[in-house]
């Protein structure tokens, strides 16, 4: 997914991105088989990392690994890259919002697991992800925060 630099057909100005997110699957197509492979490579060695630190202490503390964004760090050097700082801020920031509804899957998930079904705990923790990761979203988008250049006020 990417942000479109285009405005879509009535919307913007001259240029001004919309801040609407979208998917390119031509782009997606386009990506070099090196820069796929980079990021596989980092959720494998950071899974890996995972599956040893579980061995050696414990699921529980293995399970805090997994929470680690594996191919974000490699996502961002490419972004950044090919794309530059500002684009990659912007997914850093994304990452950032997600990371909270992430917390919220975690908490939901803890809570119900141990008491009902796993798919009623994973379908409530999931509801709970995408909520506070789009409340998080909608409200940074409303305030204006997080752009490197103020919004016009019409």
């Amino acid at each position: 997914m990417s942000r479109s630099a285009k405005p879509e057909r009535g919307r913007g100005q001259g240029g001004e991105s919309t801040g609407r997110v979208r998917v390119d699957w031509r782009a997606a197509m386009r990506t070099p088989r090196k820069d796929v492979l980079l990021r596989f490579g980092f959720g494998a060695g950071v899974s890996l990392l995972a599956a040893v630190v579980s061995t050696l202490f414990g699921s529980f503390v293995g399970g805090v690994f997994l929470a680690f964004p594996a191919i974000l760090l490699a996502s961002l050097t490419l972004v950044a890259e090919e794309e530059g700082i500002r684009r990659a801020r912007d997914d850093a920031r994304g990452a950032a919002l997600g990371t909270l509804g992430l917390l919220a899957f975690a908490v939901v998930a803890a809570a119900l697991v141990r008491h009902h079904t796993a798919w009623l705990a994973l379908g409530a923790a999931t509801a709970a992800w995408a909520g506070v990761s789009l409340a998080a979203y909608a409200i940074t988008w409303a305030l204006g925060l997080g752009s490197d250049e103020p919004r016009r006020r019409s």
